[in-house]
């Protein structure tokens, strides 16, 4: 069984094994940490799941009344270092902001202790700082500096989403976000629309960048023709959460939303075809019947095809006489009597242009 506990209303959830005891929603219990058994309010009764999950602190049972005080008093302790430390910080003029406080008073080997936790643009010498607060609040200080991310985290606040923040309520780890997963996703490249509370990039951004990338790795690209059940058309826009791709139509000129298994199969037998086009006619053997069936693998130039395709102007071709009807030096003659029919035109010209030479 797994129950889910929090140290402040609408903040991180930690999971417990609830062992025997069977709080329910709102109940105050004791949460085992570093510093001694700490209240919390459960937010998630015990419920069986149904995987085997390992490794979870134990409940130590329900908060007695004499708990419960000692907590609202811690409370009423951190408010008041809050206010010291703000006072003081404002005194030696740092370029600190007090970002959470945390106070212990059950650690073995201190009696009370104060940390403090704060955020600054750079290093700062907080020495003579910690003396005057161990002074005013009659404690060991400890200070602690955080980043961006983990000073979101502890003050907490809302996204631009409406909802709390991932960092304070769930989110355990930070994994790094770059400004290609905002790519991805067609999201604009502005700081202001992409960035979260703590300044940086959101950190939901990685939570669908892995259904982008499997998306744009099948789908087809913008400008693509397919062919979809309401005709053939073009790729216009993706709808990545709907797995659905925009196609506009050749005959009507509308748009409309296709699934991308009716437009990736057309593509997926192209891709698994032999044949370059599909639709293109089988490219028929070029020679005579008598020609030997070995083939030549080397590609066929345009200047091969010229020569080979036959002359529009050209008389059709006779068939050969016999090998002993043929006397030697007669068909190169006809060759050149055919030449002379086929082009009397350039010869005429040539004629022209000798004739005007010799004339001047």
């Amino acid at each position: 069984m797994v129950m889910a506990v929090s140290f402040e209303r609408y903040g991180r959830l930690y999971y417990l094994d609830p062992g025997e005891f069977r709080p329910r929603v709102g109940d105050k219990v004791l949460v085992p940490t570093d510093d001694g058994p700490e209240v919390a309010e459960c937010v998630w009764a015990p419920q069986y799941v149904t995987e085997e999950i390992g490794g979870l602190p134990l409940c130590e049972g329900i908060a007695t009344a004499k708990d419960l005080d000692r907590d609202e008093q811690n409370r009423q302790r951190r408010a008041d270092a809050r206010v010291i430390a703000k006072r003081t910080i404002r005194q030696h003029g740092l370029p600190m902001k007090v970002v959470g406080i945390d106070f212990v008073d059950r650690r073995p080997d201190v009696d009370q202790l104060v940390i403090v936790y704060f955020s600054a643009p750079h290093r700062v010498d907080f020495r003579e700082l910690v003396r005057d607060l161990a002074r005013a609040l009659r404690a060991r200080i400890e200070l602690r500096q955080v980043g961006a991310r983990d000073e979101a985290r502890l003050q907490g606040g809302i996204g631009p989403c409406g909802r709390d923040l991932c960092c304070a309520t769930f989110l355990k780890d930070f994994e790094p976000v770059s400004v290609r997963m905002a790519k991805d996703q067609d999201l604009p490249l502005n700081p202001l629309k992409i960035s979260g509370a703590c300044g940086r990039l959101m950190c939901c951004l990685k939570y669908e960048h892995p259904l982008y990338q499997e998306f744009n790795a099948k789908a087809p690209a913008l400008g693509t023709a397919v062919e979809t059940p309401a005709g053939d058309g073009v790729v216009v826009g993706h709808n990545v959460p709907s797995d659905t791709v925009v196609v506009r139509l050749a005959a009507s000129g509308r748009r409309c939303a296709c699934s991308r298994a009716d437009v990736c199969s057309p593509r997926q037998q192209y891709e698994a075809s032999s044949t370059t086009t599909p639709d293109a006619a089988p490219i028929e053997p070029v020679g005579t019947p008598e020609a030997s069936p070995q083939t030549d693998t080397a590609p066929r130039t345009n200047a091969t095809l010229r020569k080979d395709a036959p002359r529009r102007d050209a008389e059709p071709q006779k068939d050969p006489a016999p090998a002993e009807d043929v006397v030697p030096g007669e068909h190169e003659d006809e060759t050149r009597e055919e030449r002379r029919v086929r082009k009397p035109r350039r010869r005429r010209r040539l004629h022209h242009d000798d004739e005007g030479e010799t004339g001047q």
